[in-house]
This record gives structure tokens, C-alpha cells and sequence, in this order.
């Protein structure tokens, strides 16, 4: 397993990140919640045998229930793991049980580290942007829970390029303690964030965190043109409420996964081998969240790791899933261009 540092602080974590919103236990059971907590043990335990330290969850995950079977799972082993977990959505339906004000991210860090069974979270997120919270209010609350020694790192997640640029800003100005990663939809076939959010990351030395790294299974192999869809995947449910979080052309999507097979085959890696590599290849990234229900698929995408495309591979596969270029950038690309 290959490790990156986490955002610009000097903590490693492996390039592979386990999610776990799988993770529902023994009481647990919707379409992402799957995993019960025998397996979940397995699953912790294999993970990191094969040298993934990270691990990634939130509270609304089966509103609490993910960050309790991911602490049982880690045991004893707590100590070898790199825990990252998140606050925003609600969690009950009392008016001050959501969002990112002070009293909600304070309550709800302290209830993840109960359910987690441990001292400090080593990365605490914002899930979301918070509208009716001053930014100026959440930061304070977040560097609050890293002074008082609850959490070590912060990270935001779903931001747009200038929330994000402005929660930066905010810290500065405050002399408060800043985001080191963001984490964001990303894959081959959802390359959206390219255009502001990965720059801003650049130049701000914010580590990302590529949430559906696949598109919700999309990137596997599992779909083909013209072919019958997948009884067991969740994406095969079109009325799945999950199905919003993939967004993905389709028949784009179909035309990158053959050709993901044919350069995987002469790695001789699996297609989503290779598109994970891809997205290891690309700038700021520091590690990409895989999902896991079955241990053979936990071992097919930590063998993304240790290996890599070569720069022509990664190029053919840009050019093929390119997606149109908006406005303003456009027209920058074109002034740098002249």
C-alpha cells in the first residue's frame, strides 16, 4: 500500500480509504446499509492487513450506527487507524439536531466519539455547506474541538469552490485552525470539480478525498451497453433516493469502460483497478474512498495501489472522458492560450 500525507499536515494515510456507510449492523437494513457487524469485523480487520490505515464515516450514516460498528470493528486496533467522520444533516428531528452551528457541531462530535469508542478523531468534516450558519461560527466551533484535543485535523466536504475559498479566508484572517482536505465527488466520468475546485486545492494545499471514486459502481465492469443490469448493485435500482449522488453520462460512461479494460488488460489490472489508478494519477489527490461489502471486492480495489499508469495511458483516458468546459474557464484556457 502506497501512503500520501493527509492534505499539507504531516499525518499519512494510505491512498486507499475505506468507507463504511455500509456499515449497518445487526439492526440496520436499507439499500446502502448492508454490512452487519460480523462481516464489518472482517472487512476492518482485512483492511488493514492489507495496509489501508484510513477510514471514513459520518454520523447520518444509519444515523449513528456506521461510526458504532466501525469502532467495534477497529478493536484494539484503533491505534493503527486514521479515523475521519463528518457533521452537517440531521441526525433526529429536533430543530437544533442539523446544520453547522456551534452547538450542533459540539454535541454531535462528542456524540461520535461515544459511538466510535475513542479519545480523538483524527479528521472531523463539515458534510456539507450550512446556509443559515455564519461560516465565521462554524469555524470557531471546529477549531474549539481541535484546541480542546477532541479532534486533530478539520476538512470540508461538498463545498463549492468559493465556500470553500471563504472558510480558507476566514481561519486566516481569525488566526483559526483551516481545512486540510475537502472531500468531493470524483471520477473518470464525473470530472466536474476539475474546474475550480481542483486549482483552488492546488494553490491552497487542500488534500482531496474522492467520495464514489467508481460512480456508485458504474466503473467496475458491472454495466454494459446493452447489457442486462446487475441484480445485486445498488445502482441497478433507479428509484433508489442513493441514485442522486452518481450522476454520470451514461453512454459516455459506457464507451470509458471498454476502454478501461483494454488499458487495464495490459496492466493486467481490472477496470475498476484502473480507474481508481486514474484517479491516483491526477493533481491533489490524496486518497480515493472505496466502498466494501465483500472481502474479494475490498481486495480488488486496494490492488489500485502500488502500481501506475503511464503518463500516455492517463492522457488517452483524459481525452476520452473530457467533459465541456464552462464559462469563465473557457475563456481563461483560451486568453492563456493566445
Amino acid at each position: 500500500m502506497i501512503y500520501r500525507y493527509l492534505g499539507h499536515s504531516g499525518l499519512k494515510v494510505s491512498e486507499i480509504c475505506l468507507g463504511v456507510m455500509t456499515f449497518g449492523g445487526d439492526t440496520v437494513k436499507n439499500e446502502l446499509a448492508t454490512v452487519a457487524q460480523k462481516d464489518a469485523d472482517l472487512i476492518t480487520s482485512t483492511a488493514l492487513d492489507l495496509g489501508i490505515n484510513f477510514f471514513d464515516t459520518a454520523d447520518v450514516y444509519s444515523v449513528g450506527v456506521s461510526e458504532s460498528v466501525l469502532g467495534k470493528a477497529l478493536g484494539n486496533r484503533r491505534k493503527d487507524a486514521v479515523v475521519a467522520t463528518k457533521v452537517r444533516f440531521a441526525m433526529s428531528n429536533k430543530p437544533n439536531d442539523n446544520g453547522l452551528s456551534r452547538f450542533h457541531i459540539i454535541k454531535s462530535c462528542e456524540d461520535s466519539l461515544r459511538r466510535l469508542g475513542t479519545d480523538f478523531i483524527d479528521l472531523y468534516q463539515i458534510h456539507s455547506y450550512d446556509p443559515g450558519t455564519p461560516l465565521e461560527e462554524t469555524m470557531h466551533a471546529l477549531d474549539h474541538l481541535v484546541q480542546s484535543g477532541k479532534v486533530r485535523y478539520i476538512g470540508c466536504s461538498n463545498l463549492t469552490a468559493w465556500q470553500t475559498m471563504k472558510a480558507l479566508a476566514i481561519s486566516e484572517k481569525m488566526n483559526l485552525e483551516k481545512f486540510i482536505t475537502t472531500q468531493l465527488y470524483y471520477s473518470i466520468g464525473a470530472r466536474d470539480i476539475e474546474h475550480e475546485l481542483v486549482p483552488l486545492c492546488l494553490d491552497q494545499h487542500l488534500g482531496i478525498l474522492c467520495w464514489s471514486p467508481l460512480s456508485g459502481g458504474f466503473f467496475t465492469g458491472k454495466f454494459r451497453k446493452n447489457a442486462s443490469l446487475p441484480s445485486e448493485s445498488r445502482r441497478s435500482n433507479k428509484q433508489a433516493s442513493s441514485m442522486k449522488f452518481w450522476p454520470v453520462d451514461e453512454e459516455k460512461g459506457f464507451e470509458i469502460v471498454e476502454q478501461l479494460e483494454q488499458i487495464g488488460n495490459n496492466y493486467d489490472k481490472t477496470i475498476a483497478q484502473t480507474a481508481l489508478n486514474w484517479l491516483l494519477c491526477k493533481p491533489a489527490i490524496t486518497s480515493v474512498i472505496v466502498g466494501a461489502s465483500q472481502i474479494q471486492q475490498l481486495k480488488e480495489n486496494a490492488g489500485a495501489s502500488e502500481w501506475k499508469l503511464i503518463p500516455e495511458d492517463v492522457e488517452y483516458l483524459d481525452n476520452i472522458s473530457k467533459q465541456v468546459v464552462p464559462y469563465p474557464v473557457w475563456h481563461q484556457k483560451y486568453s492563456d492560450d493566445r
